[in-house]
């Protein structure tokens, strides 16, 4: 297969996850993300490998506590029988030592719960421009380049009235219109109101993730659109 088949190709994704509700919402979250597909879902490791020695997968979508085993476990039983699918690790701990414990099983990202879709998308969209620059990789500079497409810059504190819950809903918006959204329309989006969707949209843009350009054509001053920078990052 050639690299421009390879980038046609979607990313298949398995869930394994052993809440049935968690599981049904992370199949659906991963098919709402361009480029991604999921190709199943399982309750536990038993199940997962399973379809794993049936069905091509590339990433696995990994709960960390199994009812029969934990997450790294499996990780590790995994890469010992040949399976070389990435992992995106879920959990609830906030433990250093199992991060680092992950790193060398192939997890290339984390994510706690609970998260929202726009919290997934973010390392999802992440995930594949690694996964893009990793197959195209001839050297160094293109390894470092690849793995900083998974490295989330450090959050920034918010300015006083903005919450991160809604920065994330202002930010799903805004990527999902490729035409842009003004202040107005934001605010129909994720009811809110028009002032505080114009704070959100200037937060975005003095973070050098959105930029905005006048509407011209209308009766009256300019109003603002605001469209999202392609390839920033989608953190604070």
């Amino acid at each position: 297969m050639t690299r421009e088949q390879q980038a046609q190709q979607p990313i298949r994704v398995l869930v394994v996850e052993d809440d049935p509700v968690a599981a049904d919402a992370h199949v659906l979250y991963v098919g709402r993300v361009p480029g991604f597909v999921a190709v199943g879902k399982a309750h536990t490791g038993a199940e997962a490998r399973r379809v794993l020695d049936r069905t091509p997968v590339d990433l696995l979508l990994l709960d960390l506590h199994l009812p029969d085993v934990h997450g790294l476990q499996f990780a590790r039983a995994l890469r010992a029988g040949g399976h070389h699918a990435d992992v995106i690790a879920v959990t609830s701990a906030r433990d250093l030592a199992v991060v680092r414990e992950g790193v060398s099983l192939g997890v290339v990202q984390y994510v706690l719960k609970p998260f929202t879709f726009a919290t997934l998308r973010d390392r999802l969209v992440r995930y594949a421009e690694f996964h893009a620059a990793v197959g195209e990789a001839s050297g160094q500079d293109e390894v470092d380049r690849a793995l900083a497409a998974l490295r989330a810059p450090t959050p920034a504190a918010l300015p006083k009235g903005l919450s991160g819950p809604t920065l994330e809903r202002v930010t799903g918006a805004l990527r999902d219109a490729p035409e842009g959204l003004t202040a107005a329309g934001l605010a129909e989006e994720v009811g809110i109101s028009r002032i505080t969707a114009r704070r959100y949209l200037e937060h975005l843009v003095e973070a050098g993730r959105a930029d905005r350009s006048p509407l011209y054509g209308q009766v009256g001053r300019p109003e603002l659109v605001y469209r999202w920078v392609r390839g920033a990052s989608a953190g604070r």
